[in-house]
Parts: structure tokens; sequence; C-alpha cells
């Protein structure tokens, strides 16, 4: 529809969009830094973010970015599960039929690690997504079965990933254990008002766009609704284009923007 009207080639705001192309904003440079460092040291790192700042786009152009011959990417969301079903899934993630009993399945995946890492020369890589809802067992076990060779060994990369709660749940002192052996703490934050304006040039420039489309006081509009969330910016910048197709405006002005944010109840 709105892609003919305003001549792209490609669907602006898509999630498919290739590592290559992503938007170098300040946070998501900060956040590839800190897990170019893990990758360099290996062992535990925690990205936070609030829902649509980034973080998930973040790992996935780290993990795309990994040697697949020398890397092997376990991503496991947090679900409802037992601790047994984690382990379940961490297990399978390796490559192994899954034991039966905790005790089994903690030793069999320590062994994958190890063998993995000593033997075939490929490092596990474990993100573990929408950690904030982790009981206070599943971080303690956490901190169990990651523990190589009495903490002198790290065979593996693990992120835990979620919102910033995650990050104030580590400060309780039943949790310390398991904060005191992160190498890293790092919290994505969202587009700056400059960012917000450059990233939807951007992208509009990677659907092929042969003129500016949004308005200055879109940008504007987009900033302030958006608060610099990507996740939101996408999702406004689209409606706003449809709106903008069913108008036959030929660009997006701060209207279009408010009726847009007014649909997501913004």
């Amino acid at each position: 529809m709105y892609k003919a009207f305003y001549s792209l080639a490609s669907e602006p705001f898509a999630k498919e969009v290739k590592p290559e192309h992503a938007y170098p904003s300040g946070s998501f440079q900060e956040t590839s830094a800190c897990l170019s460092y893990l990758k360099q040291t290996r062992g535990m790192g925690m990205i936070v973010g609030e829902s649509g700042a980034g973080k998930t786009y973040a790992l996935r152009v780290f993990s795309d970015s990994l040697n697949k011959a020398l890397y092997k990417v376990v991503y496991f969301p947090l679900s409802t599960g037992s601790v047994n079903d984690f382990y379940r899934g961490l297990a399978f993630g390796l490559g192994e039929e899954p034991k039966t009993r905790k005790v089994d399945l903690f030793l069999q995946i320590q062994h994958a690690v190890t063998t993995s890492f000593q033997e075939r020369k490929v490092t596990p890589v474990f993100i573990l997504d929408e950690m904030q809802m982790a009981k206070d067992v599943f971080l303690s076990d956490l901190n169990l079965l990651f523990n190589f060779y009495m903490d002198s060994s790290n065979p593996f990369l693990l992120l835990l990933c979620g919102l910033p709660f995650l990050r104030d749940r580590l400060t309780l002192n039943h949790n310390r254990p398991l904060a005191q052996r992160l190498l890293l703490s790092h919290q994505v934050e969202p587009l700056t008002k400059d960012e917000v304006k450059e990233y939807v040039v951007h992208h509009m420039n990677l659907a092929g766009a042969k003129h500016p489309i949004f308005m200055d006081a879109a940008m504007e509009a987009l900033a302030v609704s958006s608060k610099g969330y990507p996740r939101l910016v996408n999702n406004l910048a689209v409606r706003a284009l449809l709106h903008g197709f069913q108008r036959k405006a030929e660009q997006i002005d701060a209207d279009l923007i408010r009726i847009a944010a007014g649909e997501y109840g913004m």
C-alpha cells in the first residue's frame, strides 16, 4: 500500500534489518562494546533495558557476528516452567538428549560445556532472556551450574537479560553470590532526541526513500511520543505512513504522528 505511494523499495522499520545495517546509536555501540568484552574474557554478564529499548536486537546482532565454527549459541527465554524444564532446555540446546533427574541434568550440562570447549574448541554461548521473572531458587541454581573447577575456569559465555528490575534483584543478599560473578552489568538506553531523527532517516534510506518523507516536526513528535524507544519509533512511524497514504499526504507531519500515538494510547 504505502510503499508504492511513497516510492519505497522495501518495508521501512522492519524487524529483518541485517546486522550490518543496524543504526549505530550511542547506546547500541556501548552495548556492542560490552558484548565484545565478554566474548574476549568469557564468563557471565548482564544486559538490561526497558521493553523496546533494543536489547534483544543488540543480542541478535552479537549472536549473528559470532563464528559458527567457534561458538554455539543457546537462546532460552525464561518461561513459567520449573528449574528442571530449564535444565532440559539447556541440555537440548547443547545437542544432548536430556536426562530425567535434576542431578543428572546438572552433570550432563557441565560435561557437555566442558567437552565442547576443550575437545571441540567451540565455546557455548547462553543467552537467557526475561530473567527478571526468575525465582530466587532459579538464580541460585545458575550460580552453581556455571561454576566450573571451583570457579577457576569459564568455558562459556552466559548473558542474563531482562528488564532493569533484574539488576535490582541481584543486589539482594541471597542473590549476591551470582551478582559477584558478573563481569559486566550494562543497561541499554533509549535513543536521544537527535538520534531519533537520524534513526528514522537511516531506516527510510534503507527502504529506498528518494526524498525526505518525515517532516522535522514529525521527527520531534516521534521523539516525544516514543521517548526514544526504537520499537515505539518503528510502530508509530509505520502507523503514520499508513495514515499518510490514506490521506494522500506527500509528507508525514506532526499531526499524523499524534494520530498514530493516540492509537497506542500515548
